[in-house]
């Protein structure tokens, strides 16, 4: 079942915080758009951080992966380092300048921006 998480396009995996605050949700949104775009797939960072091997195993194997964490907490990281999955193309939505809050209307220019950086580091334009 879990290899069927990450198969069409070009197998990019996308890994997303989905955290309780603004940022956890843009990450989050961007992953489903750019899954519903064809750029990649959105894979589940839960199922990795619960240890359910056909997960790891899964994120171990693929070819490309982006992993989005909201903030600098790091929990999308944490999840990857404690399952020993190697950390690919990371990025961190408070680096790109937007600030972190409980703000759950997310606005459609930092959706935009996430999703330009989600393919900006696996090295598309």
């Amino acid at each position: 079942m879990a290899e069927e998480c990450c198969t069409p396009g070009r197998n990019i995996m996308i890994l997303a915080c989905s955290g309780a605050s603004n940022v956890g949700q843009l990450s989050n949104q961007a992953a489903v758009e750019l899954t519903r775009e064809g750029f990649g797939k959105m894979f589940c960072l839960a199922g990795i951080g619960g240890q359910l091997s056909g997960f790891v195993q899964s994120a171990r194997d693929v070819e490309e992966m982006v992993v989005i964490d909201g903030c600098s907490v790091g929990c999308a990281k944490a999840c990857l380092e404690q399952a020993q999955v190697p950390l690919r193309n990371y990025l961190v939505l408070t680096d790109l300048e937007i600030e972190k809050n409980k703000d759950f209307d997310l606005k459609r220019d930092e959706i935009d921006r996430v999703k330009e950086a989600v393919r900006s580091a696996c090295g598309n334009p």
